[in-house]
């Protein structure tokens, strides 16, 4: 009997003392500041630190223009799973304080990471796999985004108030989130939602768009998203309406689902119109 292949990713990813999964990667990556492009590399590696859900990439030496780089003048303590060393970035005559580190594995000794501005408001201004732009962080070759066309019966609600009602949804399964449920506009009581200027990046779907509930909705606001130019990988969610599932009630044929705690439940409660729930 053949022995049974390894999983996907199952050799490839390996574990370093401090807790750092790693693997190396195949794509043609660049990071760039400004018109300034600091790191151009066909070897590097995908890092993924215990505290963060999202990986980052890690460039060899050589990759870098590390002539850019300076010693860190406030290094950031205790920051990315005990670093040895921080950079602060100089370009065009702008400093950038903490854009670079090393990792303390001695498997990662010989690359350098990046901040990426878009997700901690310090860094790289833009990221390229190949030819395509990518967003906030790279995307986990581990996980898969699915958007499909369904012809469930969803309703969405809050307190009773009916806020959606559709039997032509699009369902999006996204790997570690809950299922989100995406409604054409014409199945939603627009007049109930009032829109933000909030916006959101997400590597997988593009930049969203958000509507709150009226101010007397006791919830968090920006629970409604939408996608108006989704990446082409979840083209069907296109001008669609999602909710929170973790702020509202959600049946889907007949069966009412409960609220998810997730990532995002904490951060709703922040900014909920009654402050953060209690511990």
């Amino acid at each position: 009997m053949e022995p049974m292949s390894p999983l996907p990713g199952e050799q490839s990813v390996r574990t370093t003392p401090e807790g750092l999964l790693w693997e190396p990667g195949e794509r043609w990556v660049r990071g760039v500041k400004g018109d300034v492009t600091v790191v151009d590399s066909r070897h590097p590696v995908l890092v993924w630190e215990p505290s963060l859900p999202v990986p980052t990439y890690a460039f060899p030496h050589g990759d870098v223009r590390e002539e850019l780089l300076r010693p860190a003048r406030n290094p950031r303590s205790g920051a990315h799973t005990g670093s040895k060393i921080f950079y602060d970035l100089e370009v065009d005559g702008e400093l950038l304080e903490n854009a670079a580190w090393t990792f303390p594995a001695a498997d990662l000794a010989e690359y350098i990471a990046f901040e990426w501005f878009e997700r901690s408001g310090r860094g790289l201004d833009h990221w390229f796999e190949e030819e395509e732009e990518i967003f906030i962080h790279p995307r986990d070759p581990h996980k898969r985004v699915d958007a499909l066309p369904s012809s469930r019966h969803v309703r969405v609600e809050v307190d009773g108030q009916v806020l959606a009602d559709t039997i032509r949804p699009v369902l999006l399964f996204e790997t570690g989130l809950p299922t989100r449920y995406y409604v054409p506009p014409e199945d939603v009581h627009l007049d109930l939602l009032e829109p933000t200027d909030h916006h959101t990046g997400c590597p997988y779907k593009g930049t969203a768009r958000y509507w709150s509930l009226g101010a007397e909705a006791d919830v968090p606001p920006n629970i409604v998203w939408s996608y108006p130019e989704p990446l082409p990988a979840v083209g069907p969610i296109r001008g669609l309406l999602a909710f929170f599932n973790e702020a509202v009630d959600i049946t889907v044929d007949g069966e009412r689902l409960d609220r998810p705690v997730t990532p995002f439940s904490a951060m709703l409660r922040r900014s909920s119109p009654r402050g953060p729930a209690p511990a």
